[in-house]
């Protein structure tokens, strides 16, 4: 079973060489990475060429987003299984890819996830945020919730079938796709109980207060595209699911 790493980048220079590293680290050797670049005007490209081997692809033109570069990695993709590692993230040990081709072999699971640790950008041992995860039921998503998308992969026919990451939603493109897939296409979907990936803080959605209310008001929009059945307090109960995440990431240093 071959699994298909899709990478966004630009201008990842600082971080891209952990990503990398942390794929050709894992103990499971039938993957392929697939390198998005957006045209970048650092030194990104030379960095990943120093890396690439067997099993890595590169393209790099201009683009509209991070998430038109999933989809096109998406197209450019052979593999069984689809995940995307942005550049800043990595995986958090060696037994991740592993752990996916483990579950993705019994062939009535659609796709998978797992949990995932917000790290301080420059001291990733710093757990900032402890994204943990459940099973997921019908009303979750309703209620603001979604996999942690790092972690969540998914059968390449199925996210073929399903269009990929919708462009109408800039900021919640990955939200609105998990609650396709879960919610709408209602694919079966299995949660492990494992950190899978660390991301380094500082995500489009994440870095600003404005940023917040634009990403959630997107993610209303989302669930009405998708014909759930929300209130009005669901952009209130969606930023409040967070704090858990950062109490247990600050117990957690204690």
């Amino acid at each position: 079973m071959k699994i298909s790493i899709i990478t966004p980048t630009f201008n990842s220079s600082p971080f891209i060489i952990d990503n990398m590293q942390s794929v050709r680290r894992q103990v499971y050797t039938d993957w392929e990475q697939i390198i998005v670049d957006g045209a970048s005007t650092d030194d990104t490209l030379a960095k990943i060429k120093t890396l690439s081997l067997a099993g890595t692809k590169l393209v790099s033109e201009p683009d509209e987003g991070i998430y038109d570069a999933m989809n096109k990695g998406i197209a450019l993709a052979e593999g069984d299984v689809v995940g995307f590692l942005n550049s800043d993230d990595f995986y958090a040990h060696d037994q991740v890819l592993a752990r996916i081709a483990s579950i993705m072999a019994d062939t009535s699971v659609d796709a998978c996830y797992a949990d995932l640790d917000y790290v301080d950008k420059c001291d990733t041992q710093k757990i900032t945020r402890m994204w943990r995860s459940q099973p997921y039921h019908d009303g979750l998503f309703e209620k603001g919730w979604m996999p942690a998308h790092p972690t969540f992969y998914v059968r390449r026919d199925i996210l073929n079938r399903s269009g990929g990451f919708d462009l109408a939603f800039p900021r919640q493109a990955d939200f609105e796709l998990c609650m396709r897939l879960l919610a709408k296409y209602r694919i079966q979907a299995r949660y492990y109980e494992d950190v899978w990936v660390k991301m380094r803080t500082g995500g489009a959605s994440n870095n600003s207060v404005s940023g917040v209310l634009k990403g959630n008001l997107e993610a209303y929009r989302a669930c009405r595209k998708n014909q759930l059945q929300i209130n009005v307090m669901f952009i209130p109960i969606k930023i409040a699911s967070r704090i858990p995440q950062f109490v247990a990431a600050f117990l957690n240093r204690q």
